[in-house]
Formats: structure tokens, C-alpha cells, sequence
């Protein structure tokens, strides 16, 4: 199964349309969508690894522009999406412990949690929410989501043949620690706040 699926996986990423799906779930990940684009960028950057710097430009840019909607969604529609988004994801009732902890730890809570592949869209619904100002939020994200990326197109640069072996060999193990980083992202968030 999951070598039906890594193909199915390559040979996406090897489609024209693929950069456009790309930038369109990095934009989703940071505002509303569970699966971080991590999941696209690796093949992507693995079957055309002279493109891996590209890639990684159209997931930042997806990403702080995704930031930004849900900065909005924070900001404008709290009381109805935002709101939704914040219980679905289980930190409604911890709402009060995130105002206080955001306003002495807002930028690092950005430049940490952008750095890593659980749920960014948190921080830019809080960041709306909590009214952290616009224009620092979206520096921030921009050097927190960029170094993100970037790093990984660099080691997937430097690291291709040998990750490409080892992806091909391992994929569903790849797939089943990719999920598990997000559900430990959640609850570990879930207890820090």
C-alpha cells in the first residue's frame, strides 16, 4: 500500500500543477488545514532537486500569506470561525493561559512554533485574536517559516540521494512519523498552555 502511495506521491510531485498544490497547502496549513506541507515539498524537492529552493520560496510565501488569513480569522471572526477552529483543535478553555503567556512570550512563541511542523495556525489565529501587532507578526513569520523551509530544502540539497533511499525503503514509516509529529505538536501544546 504504501508503495502505491509513494508513487502516487512522486509522480504528483513531478506534475506541472504541483508548485500551485504546494503553495495552496502551505497557504491552508498556516490558517486552517491540518497536514503541514512537508508532505508535497519533500517529494517535490526530491524528484527535482535543482527546484527544492524554488519550493521552499512558494511554502513560505504560501505560508505567511496563509498566516495572514488566519491572523484575520483571529482578528475579524473570532466569535464565529475563529472560535470554531480554537475548540476543534482543544485550546478553548485555555484561551486566558495563552493571553498571558503571548503577551511576554509572543515573538519567541512565533519564531519557535514556525520552525516546526505542528500546527502554525494556532499561533497566526492567536496572533489576530490577541491583536500582536501585524507587521512584526509577519517579519517574524517570514524569518521563523523561511528558515524552515529553506533548511530543508538545503538538507534535502545535500542529503537527496540518500534521503530519496531511504523514503523509497520507508515511506509509510516517513508518513506514520510525519502524523505522529503533529499529534505530539498538539498535545504538547495542549499541556504548555
Amino acid at each position: 500500500m504504501f508503495k502505491k502511495l509513494y508513487a502516487w506521491t512522486m509522480s504528483l510531485a513531478a506534475s506541472k500543477h504541483a508548485p500551485v498544490a504546494l503553495g495552496a497547502i502551505a497557504f491552508a496549513e498556516s490558517s486552517f488545514f491540518p497536514v503541514p506541507p512537508d508532505v508535497i515539498l519533500v517529494p517535490m524537492s526530491l524528484a527535482e532537486p535543482k527546484l527544492s529552493w524554488r519550493y521552499a520560496l512558494i511554502c513560505t510565501i504560501g505560508s505567511v500569506a496563509g498566516g495572514a488569513l488566519g491572523y484575520a480569522i483571529g482578528a475579524l471572526f473570532y466569535d464565529t470561525i475563529g472560535h470554531w477552529l480554537i475548540e476543534l483543535y482543544g485550546y478553548g478553555a485555555k484561551m486566558d493561559a495563552l493571553r498571558a503567556f503571548y503577551a511576554q512570550w509572543g515573538a519567541l512563541f512565533i519564531l519557535v512554533k514556525g520552525l516546526t511542523p505542528i500546527p502554525y495556525k494556532l499561533v497566526t489565529i492567536v496572533s489576530g485574536l490577541l491583536d500582536y501587532n501585524f507587521g512584526l507578526f509577519i517579519a517574524l513569520s517570514l524569518v521563523t517559516r523561511g528558515a524552515r523551509f529553506f533548511i530543508l530544502a538545503a538538507a534535502i540539497n545535500h542529503f537527496g540521494d540518500w534521503i530519496r533511499v531511504r523514503l523509497e525503503a520507508h515511506f509509510g514509516l516517513f508518513m506514520t512519523a510525519l502524523a505522529s509529529i503533529v499529534v505530539i505538536g498538539f498535545v504538547v501544546t495542549a499541556k504548555l498552555l
